[in-house]
């Protein structure tokens, strides 16, 4: 679970509703306002469902999972995975890999080292695999650009909102009863509209981003690894070229772990 999505919408959340109850309660109800909820999300949910269809929908709205539960993966732990693979091919050859497919959880890396194990040209491998990713970068930036464009339209109903207010406002300055009301539509929906666009719907697609890039590295260090393997290259060197992913701080440690790993196994 991210710590940082859930503290970061609970927190602004809660210091907003802070700021407008001005220490009373009582005070938050005079930021509630119906009309402006119609204008401000009603209106940029529809303007949304013209712009996508409902399958991004549902494809959206699921992918938001993953701004709190990131997919867990371990860059040390699949270059290691690599490395052995490595050593097992040197030793036994690549047709020994077929054992490792059953054992292995990650579907991208299991299709990797079963084109290698039925003899696949490496071109071939790298082409098949890079299409993957690229259909994977496709996926997520539909997600990532659906809530950007949901964040950009919020505050433009928002601004919709205000000039429905002000156009109210004017139009019955006769009767002040009815200023209040509609002053607070024209303020009220400038505000939700800025709320859903910069507390949720930008920050959920920036971490989506962060979320693709991660996913998107892992599995360009399976492409190489995967081709270093089928190559027959040194595990050494095949640790090396895949260490260079990672930053500097980092690649010690993965030497650490397969020092571990290895005198676990002795």
């Amino acid at each position: 679970m991210d710590l940082a999505t859930i503290i970061g919408i609970v927190g602004g959340t809660l210091l907003v509703l802070i700021g407008c109850s001005g220490g009373s309660l009582s005070a938050l109800l005079g930021f509630w306002d119906i009309s402006s909820i119609f204008i401000t999300v009603g209106g940029s949910l529809a303007a949304m469902m013209i712009n996508y269809p409902l399958d991004q929908f549902s494809r959206a709205f699921k992918s938001v999972r993953w701004a709190f539960f990131a997919k867990i993966y371990s860059k040390d732990e699949i270059i290691n995975t690599l490395v052995r693979y490595a050593e097992k091919a040197r030793r036994e050859g690549l047709l020994a890999l077929e054992d490792e497919l059953e054992s292995s959880a990650d579907v991208f890396l299991k299709k990797g080292i079963q084109l290698v194990v039925d003899g696949t040209d490496p071109e071939v491998v790298r082409n098949i695999l890079e299409i993957e990713i690229g259909g994977l970068e496709d996926r997520h930036q539909q997600n990532k650009g659906f809530w950007e464009a949901w964040g950009a339209a919020a505050p433009s109903f928002g601004l919709t909102g205000t000039v429905i207010g002000l156009i109210q406002m004017l139009g019955n300055l006769d009767d002040p009863s009815s200023i209040g009301p509609a002053m607070a539509v024209a303020l009220l929906t400038t505000l939700y509209g800025a709320l859903m666009a910069y507390l949720l719907f930008c920050p959920l697609a920036a971490k989506l981003g962060i979320r693709s890039d991660e996913e998107v590295m892992i599995r360009q260090i399976m492409v190489e690894g995967i081709l270093s393997v089928q190559a027959g290259e040194n595990p050494r060197i095949v640790e090396e070229k895949l260490k260079s992913f990672l930053p500097p701080a980092e690649r010690d440690r993965v030497r650490r772990e397969r020092a571990e790993g290895v005198s676990a196994h002795v």
